[in-house]
Order: structure tokens, then C-alpha cells, then sequence
């Protein structure tokens, strides 16, 4: 059996920009990877709406610092196959980290913490995948002075500082923005349509990394 952490905020924990809470179960990406690979494999779906890569943001109850939370999941979820990690949008914000390059930075953090974690029972660590979230898109609703331009503009930064993250640290990479995009209403979550396609879009690097 190989297992698989999705490691994400709301993209993957499926909010629904229409106003309708969570996607149903089946329309998550992390249970359209399941299903795509099948009975060998085990998705497990970790995902926080507002979730950053590494930075604090004590606007809500929960902890949302990626890299506060990662080695307790790490630990809880021994042994893994491979982690995949579609992180960054959140640290986007003005009072998180700011930009595409802070996501950078929190990312490659973040690696440095799947690779260098004390696994219980001798175990390896895990491949890893970095994902690119979807680029945020404009919206006809921003009243945030900008707030969202300068989200959308950032957003387009990203696909190309993680996949020379990845490359340099030799993790597999996908990018998210050429099989969905966000949706209009709220200019960063997804669709029923386009959350699934995330899932099948990854399957064929998630086989070849596993050696399926």
C-alpha cells in the first residue's frame, strides 16, 4: 500500500467560492486522485483554509503557519510515499508574507522539513511534489483598494519560482494553472469543475513517482 499526504489550504480543502461552505467529498481533488489510482494507494487530504507555507496569520482561530503544523502531520501520518504540496496563495496577502517570493521561500522551507523530519520506525522520507496553485483571476467586486490586483499579479509569479525550487532540490512539479482556473466570484477558490480537474491533471506524476 503507498500512501500520499496532500498538504493545502482552501484550494484542497474544496471550498466552494459560490457561498455553499465545502465541494462535496468526491469532487475534492485529493478523493479524484484516490479514485484515479485506486485500491493500492491511500490520498490523504490535509488541507486549512488560509493555510500558509511558513507564516503566521492570527486572523482566525486556527493555526495556520504551514510550517508549524507540517512536522506533527508528518509524524501522525508515518510512514508516506509521497507528500504533495500545493501551498503559496495565502502568503500572497499584504499581512502574511507578502509575495510570490515569500511563497518561495516558505516552500523551500517547507522541503527542507519533509526531507530532514526524524521519522519514527527508521523510515524514509517521503517524495515530494510541489504544486502550483491556479493564478487568482480579477474580479468585479474588489473593493480592497487593489487588495486583489496585486493577489492576481503575484499569483502569476508563482508557477515559475517552484518549479526552480523543485528542480534545484530535486522534487517532481506540477502546475495547477494549466488544468483549472479560479473562479470569477471570488477571484482564488475553484469550481466543482475545475477543483477536479487538479486531481486528474496530477495523476499521471503521482504514478510515476510512486512507480505505479
Amino acid at each position: 500500500m503507498k500512501t500520499v499526504l496532500c498538504y493545502g489550504d482552501s484550494l484542497t480543502f474544496g471550498h466552494d467560492p459560490a457561498g455553499n461552505g465545502r465541494h462535496a467529498h468526491k469532487d475534492r481533488w485529493p478523493m479524484v486522485l484516490q479514485k484515479a489510482l485506486g485500491e493500492g494507494v491511500e490520498v490523504l487530504s490535509e488541507a486549512l483554509g488560509g493555510r500558509t507555507t511558513a507564516y503566521d496569520d492570527h486572523t482566525a482561530a486556527a493555526d495556520r503557519n504551514g510550517a508549524r503544523i507540517l512536522p506533527t502531520l508528518l509524524a501522525s501520518h508515518t510512514p508516506l510515499d509521497l507528500v504533495i504540496i500545493m501551498l503559496g496563495t495565502n502568503d500572497l496577502k499584504p499581512w502574511t508574507g507578502g509575495g510570490a517570493f515569500a511563497s518561495r521561500s516558505g516552500l523551500k522551507r517547507l522541503i527542507e522539513i519533509v526531507r530532514s523530519h526524524p521519522y519514527s520506525f527508521g523510515d524514509d522520507a517521503p517524495d515530494i511534489l510541489v504544486v502550483s496553485p491556479p493564478h487568482a483571476v480579477p474580479t468585479a467586486n474588489d473593493t480592497g483598494m487593489g487588495f486583489l490586483k496585486g493577489i492576481v499579479e503575484q499569483s502569476q509569479m508563482l508557477s515559475t519560482y517552484y518549479s526552480e525550487i523543485a528542480d534545484d532540490l530535486g522534487c517532481g512539479f506540477y502546475d495547477a494553472a494549466s488544468v483549472a482556473t479560479a473562479s470569477p466570484i471570488d477571484g482564488v477558490h475553484l469550481d466543482a469543475d475545475n477543483t477536479r480537474a487538479i486531481g486528474r491533471g496530477v495523476e499521471p506524476m503521482v504514478r510515476m513517482m510512486l512507480g505505479l
